[in-house]
């Protein structure tokens, strides 16, 4: 009797011990050189492109679904590039970026859907310090193997934004009406990110 008291005593306490089973991450590093990230914004009767050359991140998934993942991007504002170099000083200045008081832009998700092929990864964008929800779609290229025998994996996305949402707001007034800049912005990014 004693001794059937002792072991069923002791099976709560050796499953109290026992480590919780817990979902596998890995972490995913962008490789920046084989990513991109540019935008669009009309100017004038065209779009002018641009691109921020200095930016990286990390995708933390489940080894099972990317669906369970999350992704953080910082990008150095500053690095901010439209192939001018006076319209990029303009564009560091007050009138846009602020990059003196504002000196990175970052993206912070907070779900991540993948149904095949497609990709939408939702999250808040933070520009000049405010940060507005945002909504990338696009196509998820899969995983595969480099030549140094490394998992990299990657998709592509894009969205759109108001820039006046994150109060960057300067124009100037066309005599023929209508105005210099547009407010929409189109984001496009390329990500091909390294298993760590």
């Amino acid at each position: 009797m004693k001794r059937w008291l002792l072991s069923a005593l002791s099976v709560p306490l050796v499953l109290a011990a026992a480590p919780v089973a817990h979902a596998q991450t890995t972490n995913w590093k962008i490789d920046p050189v084989h990513s991109e990230l540019t935008f669009r914004i009309r100017h004038y009767v065209t779009r002018v492109r641009g691109t921020f050359g200095k930016w990286d991140g990390v995708i933390t998934a489940d080894a099972s679904s990317l669906s369970k993942g999350a992704v953080a991007v910082t990008i150095d504002a500053k690095s901010i590039d439209t192939n001018n170099e006076t319209r990029d000083n303009h564009l560091r200045s007050n009138d846009f970026f602020a990059t003196d008081s504002f000196p990175t832009l970052s993206f912070k998700s907070s779900k991540v859907e993948v149904k095949g092929e497609s990709i939408k990864v939702y999250g808040d964008l933070t520009i000049r310090g405010i940060s507005k929800p945002v909504v990338l779609e696009g196509a998820y290229n899969g995983v595969t193997k480099d030549m140094q025998g490394k998992d990299r994996i990657g998709f592509d996305a894009s969205t759109k934004i108001n820039r006046l949402d994150y109060r960057v707001t300067w124009n100037r007034a066309l005599e023929g009406g209508g105005a210099m800049l547009g407010d929409e912005v189109e984001i496009n990014i390329t990500v091909e990110a390294v298993k760590q």
